[in-house]
């Protein structure tokens, strides 16, 4: 069930149930929130005196949602300053999400870049957790450093039972993982039906190009891939035109996309 405020502009209050910190600026809060949105949506957040930013959610249960957020301005800092007992404001769900009834009963290929991993965690969870409703899960993470690894628990427990492969463009002397992008991990992924395949792909642009023509080279459909241009929101309603490309609103009409429809849409 997604449940929005009758008024879209104005936000709803959402205590912060407990932060837990990912790394020294990307925090993880769980809100309480009686809806539940589609995994790929986003809200607006706001703090009274300094704003709203717009953040995706990164996972959902009964009665709560939780947002990863990063502290890259006035408004997130204003957030970084919350405690748990203290109260976020916001509106929202807004947008289109992944197609997750899609996607299952195929071999699911996750791709994520940096902070791109937090709009897909739910999707991931979701068959982590319902294994049996994918034919197999592949998650590709790329990060830029060992220290910019989300999700740390997580990334344990899907190991368990899915194939997940982790890369960092710039090591430390205790890594002991793979280097590079994450185009070169990609070839480690066994595919035997081409038909058969859906690919999520979340991160910076570069990111997102390369990993979906490396894709488009294995011989994978463009019409079986999915994209997230989640970077542009601003208003969430499609008024201030921030994220128009072409005809398109991508607060409304996304921020999830078929690539058959995004290849036209210059990000």
């Amino acid at each position: 069930m997604t449940e929005v405020a009758a008024n879209p502009y104005v936000p709803l209050p959402a205590e912060i149930l407990s932060v837990h910190p990912e790394t020294a600026i990307d925090f993880t809060y769980r809100l309480a929130w009686p809806g539940r949105p589609q995994p790929g949506q986003f809200f607006e957040a706001s703090v009274p005196g300094l704003g709203e930013a717009p953040i995706s959610v990164c996972d959902f249960g009964e009665g709560y949602i939780e947002m990863t957020i990063r502290k890259v301005g006035r408004v997130t800092d204003g957030i970084f300053a919350m405690r748990p007992g203290q109260t976020l404001f916001l509106r929202g769900p807004y947008g289109r999400g992944f197609p997750v009834e899609r996607l299952e009963g195929r071999h699911l290929i996750v791709a994520a870049g940096g902070t791109g991993l937090a709009p897909v965690r739910s999707v991931i969870n979701h068959f982590v957790r319902h294994r049996d409703r994918v034919q197999a899960l592949d998650v590709l993470l790329g990060f830029k450093t060992p220290a910019d690894v989300l999700f740390r628990d997580d990334l344990t427990a899907w190991a368990r039972n899915t194939s997940v492969r982790i890369t960092v463009d710039r090591p430390d002397q205790a890594w002991q993982g793979h280097v590079g992008v994450i185009t070169t991990v990609l070839p480690h992924v066994e595919i035997e039906d081409l038909g058969a395949v859906e690919a999520v792909v979340v991160g910076p642009p570069m990111m997102m190009k390369f990993t979906v023509l490396a894709l488009l080279d294995r011989g994978i459909p463009e019409d079986h891939i999915w994209v997230s241009y989640e970077r542009r929101m601003s208003c969430g309603i499609g008024k201030c035109g921030h994220c128009k490309i072409n005809d398109r609103y991508v607060c409304l009409d996304g921020p999830v996309f078929n690539l058959s429809e995004a290849r036209w849409l210059i990000d």
